[in-house]
């Protein structure tokens, strides 16, 4: 089609509100239907996967991930981003590791606490304070922070106390306290953007931050904090996945978890940019992730395709969020 072409067929359909209406509806409904589908899909194909047993191990696997999705979410709504939360896992992990025997479980746990809030601030300083590009600062910290995760453990570490193990292999009322970790981090995240007066700020500094400053937000508190509270939920995501394998390997450890993460958020519908988004369709987009990869494993489906289709899946979601920035 030529130039002219295009440009009358622009004209012999203008985008109008109605028109708008239906794309927007068609968008929401999309990751609803597609859940739905794979679920019908996986269903056919492995009848196991529909079993509850099999949806609580759902959870329990996505348990993590969703721990994590939840705060970067809401750092994505503000129109910032951090990629090192995979390399901030493994730091975190490793800390724990080596703190358990010298600082028994308490002292362990607040440890890991305070270094992954400690990453996250650092990179809020440098980030929102001295206002440099957050792509830029978390990848270099991507990059430090696994470095020296594998400096301070360079073999896998093992042997975790028993008492601490309990929160991966553990239930209580019939779910893994995992599964009650990751619903107890979804209701926090659903109410601090629902009911809290930050919430709507947060989605104001994704539209505009200049505005929002002109306003009189604190824009800086608030990107610090947006990524202090991600590197405080990176390091609770830790615990929760060295409690479940009962090891820390530093090299291995949360590689890949930036990658799955911004799949999910761009799945649920969060622009790139930032300026809107739901926390609700986040776990959405972290829940289809998660019947995915447990569905492919139930068909016997190699590692390698289930990477690809991970991959597939995340081209997919960036391609969606092209799609909505040029409608909006």
């Amino acid at each position: 089609m030529t130039d002219t072409g295009m440009t009358r067929g622009a004209a012999a359909a203008p985008e109008t509100p109605k028109n708008r209406d239906w794309f927007e509806l068609s968008v929401a409904a999309a990751l609803p239907v597609a859940i739905a589908a794979l679920a019908v899909f996986f269903y056919l194909n492995a009848p196991v996967f529909m079993t509850a047993n099999n949806w609580i191990s759902i959870s329990v696997q996505v348990s993590a991930l969703m721990t994590i999705s939840i705060p970067f979410a809401m750092l994505l709504m503000a129109g910032k981003i951090d990629l090192s939360v995979g390399s901030t896992l493994a730091l975190c992990g490793v800390v724990a590791g080596l703190s358990f025997e010298p600082l028994g479980i308490p002292g362990a746990v607040l440890l890991t606490l305070a270094v992954g809030t400690g990453v996250g601030l650092i990179n809020g300083l440098l980030v929102a304070s001295l206002g440099m590009s957050p792509i830029i600062v978390t990848l270099g910290t991507l990059t430090l922070i696994r470095g020296l995760a594998q400096w301070l453990a360079p073999n896998p570490i093992f042997g975790f106390p028993e008492e601490f193990l309990v929160i991966g292999y553990e239930r209580v009322l019939g779910l893994p306290i995992l599964t009650w970790i990751m619903m107890a981090v979804i209701a926090l995240g659903a109410a601090v953007m629902a009911l809290l007066p930050i919430g709507p700020q947060i989605v104001a500094l994704g539209v505009n931050q200049r505005a929002a400053f002109l306003v009189g937000l604190r824009v800086k508190a608030i990107g610090i904090a947006l990524y202090a509270g991600t590197g405080f939920f990176v390091a609770v995501a830790a615990l929760m996945s060295i409690s479940r394998i009962n090891s820390a390997p530093a090299g291995t450890l949360g590689v890949g978890v930036e990658l799955s993460v911004l799949t999910a958020v761009l799945l649920g519908g969060i622009p790139f940019a930032g300026g809107k988004g739901s926390v609700i369709r986040v776990v959405l987009g972290v829940w289809l992730l998660g019947m995915l990869a447990n569905g492919l494993i139930l068909m016997n489906v190699p590692t390698e395709l289930s990477l690809m289709t991970t991959g597939l899946v995340l081209v997919v979601a960036a391609a969606l969020d092209v799609l909505r920035s040029r409608r909006s």
